[in-house]
């Protein structure tokens, strides 16, 4: 099996798994893989695809620029300028972009501060944050409808401890050095936002104030 044929393979194996957890709603979410880094070219989902089905057709190599490196009828993800952004500005080897409830409601709630900060979670230990009270801050962005502008806001919100980007009212991207890293990553940040808006939730309810943020 050549290396793009195993890239190919990994990334289809973690689409699928995430299509089992109901994280691409309406054809929506998107997925790429480092193939090489000079020139920069990753496999990327292609636009309007089903990501419950396996095809032969879900991926396709772009460059930088979000063009297709060989012939083709497929068009990459609208949003891959924000995965080559990830790829231009950090070390990673995968990227990943979900919609879900959680991370849509959490980005209502804290886009006026323009971030979110957990601290004092377990989780928190998926980033390799191992500090007793250690912390993860992800950036929240405004959801720009011209995708050039939303990927130059997206990269302006890369610092070097960032983890994850969200977009208000519309998804968060995580990134890895790997595909399993970026999935521990995807994992561990919607575990803390289905915990922070149950926990905030409860003690509202009980006429209290949660301290988790």
């Amino acid at each position: 099996m050549s290396t793009l044929d195993a890239l190919w393979t990994e990334l289809a194996d973690i689409k699928d798994e995430l299509a089992q957890r109901d994280w691409f709603p309406g054809t929506s979410g998107n997925l790429s893989i480092k193939v090489s880094d000079q020139p920069l070219t990753f496999l990327v989902t292609a636009s309007g695809k089903d990501k419950r089905r396996r095809t032969t057709e879900d991926f396709l190599l772009v460059d930088s620029e979000g063009n297709a490196v060989d012939p083709t009828h497929l068009r990459a993800s609208a949003e891959t300028g924000l995965h080559s952004k990830v790829y231009q500005l950090t070390d990673a080897g995968c990227c990943l972009h979900v919609h879900t409830v959680d991370n849509n409601v959490i980005s209502e709630l804290y886009a006026g501060e323009g971030q979110v900060t957990f601290k004092g979670q377990e989780l928190i230990k998926a980033f390799n944050i191992w500090e007793e009270e250690g912390s993860i801050t992800v950036p929240i962005i405004e959801n720009y409808a011209d995708l050039k502008i939303l990927a130059e806001s997206f990269g302006k919100a890369i610092g070097p401890d960032t983890r994850a980007v969200l977009i208000r009212n519309h998804g968060i991207t995580v990134w890895g050095k790997s595909g399993f890293e970026a999935k521990r990553h995807l994992e561990a940040i919607e575990f803390l936002f289905s915990y922070h808006i149950k926990m905030k939730s409860l003690m509202q309810f009980h006429g209290g104030q949660p301290s988790l943020i």
